[in-house]
């Protein structure tokens, strides 16, 4: 079997004053329209494979690339450098509310979450009261989303994203969000997922969360790929250089 993510020489350079991102003239014509800007590799060269069913942590300092990573993974960036395949669908637990619109009722708002994601009317039909019951939103169903405190925002998106069948799951720290209850849940959830055989790719500063649901680490230091091993020994790898700075 082929990996289901492979990175080949990844980079992307952001601005130091202005987060860099590539415009539709750039995309269309190559021009480049940073000259003169002080830019840094967010992700430099980064090189690795992931197959199907590994449970694979990215572990660094905040600041140092790996949301960058998890992103240009998902293809909500463009690199500057290298290439990255990704084979099979993507469920991303990444921005949770994004594509949620505050005028429209939490009910509308599953069914154009749904849609962006690929789901049809009527996949968002058999699966509508479960995202409802596990958000716990179901006396406010038919309130604008704008209404919703930030746990019920997170909550109804993580319910909407985690419904759907894509094979590979990218998390970025959407279990440091909610109460003790919620996360409870959210834990129970990507359990069902990992047991089903799908790929995990995770982001989060907790130790004990990279350690209960990853088996494989990366860790990412200013950009860079430093240790490509077990999740303890990425870890490690991590601590030891916090250790020594």
């Amino acid at each position: 079997m082929p990996p289901v993510i492979e990175a080949h020489g990844l980079g992307i350079r952001f601005s130091r004053n202005r987060k860099h991102s590539p415009s539709l003239r750039r995309l269309l014509f190559g021009r480049r329209e940073d000259v003169g800007r002080s830019e840094f590799w967010a992700v430099k060269d980064v090189s690795f494979e992931v197959g199907e069913g590994e449970a694979v942590g990215l572990v660094g300092a905040n600041g140092h690339g790996k949301s960058t990573l998890l992103k240009l993974i998902a293809g909500v960036l463009v690199p500057d450098t290298g290439r990255v395949v990704v084979r099979g669908g993507v469920a991303p637990l990444i921005e949770l509310t994004g594509g949620f619109e505050g005028e429209l009722t939490a009910r509308e708002n599953v069914y154009l979450a749904g849609g962006l994601h690929g789901l049809t009317k009527e996949q968002v039909d058999e699966r509508f009261d479960s995202i409802i019951e596990f958000a716990e939103i179901e006396e406010f169903v038919d309130t604008p989303f704008r209404h919703f405190s930030s746990g019920m925002k997170v909550r109804l998106g993580f319910a909407v994203v985690t419904t759907l069948d894509e094979p590979i799951v990218l998390v970025d720290e959407v279990l440091a969000v909610g109460d003790k209850k919620f996360r409870q849940k959210c834990y129970a959830r990507l359990d069902e997922m990992l047991g089903s055989g799908r790929t995990l790719f995770m982001v989060s500063h907790g130790e004990a969360d990279l350690k209960r649901f990853c088996t494989r680490g990366l860790y990412i230091r200013r950009g860079e790929l430093i240790t490509d091993g077990p999740i303890e020994k990425a870890i490690d790898d991590y601590n030891d250089f916090q250790g020594t700075s």
